[in-house]
């Protein structure tokens, strides 16, 4: 079998728009992450909401500490981004060639998604963990990539990857949800327009307003998982004071899903598993649509490369074989 040129180029095209959503989201991201990292504690929280994130960073001189992990993120979300749109363009054009179908059901579509998602998970969750725990380490104290990953065992590397398996659920949600209200929509439509007229289709804002609400409704739906998930993988607290054994203890106690469901639990109460959910929801929703702006607009320029490579590439192999 060849090179998918399709494929490469959906996958370098949605990780270029990835990377740049990420750079552009990424202040809110950190804010957002700390946020949700921490635990009330004795009835005491060091942050009341996603402002004094913000407001610690300004205060202390840290302000470029909001970009903390921003390389390991970027890394992270590149490779994420290329793995999940080539597994998912190879997997669909290998379900067309191989079942003679011309066309994608729904329930066939959501689990190619969920395999590239799946496959994407596991390739990239030390890196997730990585900027995971630089993002919620003190600000100014973040460690390197290579320092984060080496200071605990292989399996600290995956914390987490249960949960983050558990979450590629998230998007399935998002695709039914949107798929049914459009149905809906374009039903009423169906019946206020003639017979005679042309087909009835979605405005590009209606489809953007569609896939914010679905994306709110499957964040919401899986958002105490996100919360643990980023609990499980915040920095320990002996980043941020040495002394503190009894931080350093708590901490370990709560990496695993059944800790940190009975901290938050114990602490919060039902309310706090759903601590940084508007935060969430307003980086999510204008993370994909950034993602999916830019995607658009560079994928005609990724195939034209590409193709200007592979050009390029078969005219000096003309040549050698000539010689």
């Amino acid at each position: 079998m060849g090179v998918d040129l399709e494929s490469i180029s959906e996958a370098s095209s949605g990780a270029i728009g990835s990377l740049l959503s990420t750079t552009i989201l990424y202040p809110l991201d950190t804010c957002k992450t700390k946020y949700q990292a921490e635990v009330q504690t004795h009835g005491q929280r060091k942050y009341r909401n996603l402002s004094d994130v913000l407001w610690e960073a300004v205060s202390t001189g840290q302000v470029l500490s909001l970009y903390q992990g921003l390389g390991t993120k970027n890394l992270q979300s590149f490779i994420a981004q290329f793995v999940y749109f080539y597994g998912y363009s190879y997997f669909k054009r290998l379900y067309l060639e191989n079942s003679g179908s011309k066309s994608i059901g729904t329930k066939v579509n959501l689990i190619l998604a969920a395999g590239a998602g799946a496959c994407t998970v596991i390739v990239t969750q030390p890196l997730d963990t990585a900027s995971s725990r630089m993002q919620t380490s003190a600000f100014g104290k973040s460690k390197g990539l290579w320092k984060t990953l080496t200071e605990g065992t292989l399996s600290d590397a995956f914390d987490g990857l249960g949960i983050s398996l558990l979450l590629t659920s998230n998007p399935a949600i998002q695709y039914t949800v949107f798929d049914q209200l459009k149905q809906r929509l374009l039903k009423q439509k169906l019946k206020k327009a003639d017979h005679d007229s042309s087909p009835v289709v979605l405005s590009a804002f209606t489809a953007f307003l569609l896939g914010a609400i679905s994306k709110s409704i499957a964040t919401f739906l899986t958002y105490p998982a996100i919360r643990c998930k980023v609990m499980i993988q915040a920095a320990d607290p002996e980043d941020d004071d040495d002394d503190d054994k009894t931080k350093r203890a708590q901490s370990k106690s709560r990496k695993t899903v059944s800790g940190v469901v009975s901290a938050i639990w114990r602490r919060e109460g039902i309310l706090g598993f759903f601590k940084g959910l508007d935060a969430q929801i307003t980086k999510t929703v204008l993370s994909s649509a950034l993602l999916l702006m830019i995607k658009e607009k560079i994928t005609a320029v990724t195939w034209v490369l590409i193709l200007a490579i592979r050009r390029s590439l078969l005219l000096r192999n003309g040549r050698l074989k000539n010689v």
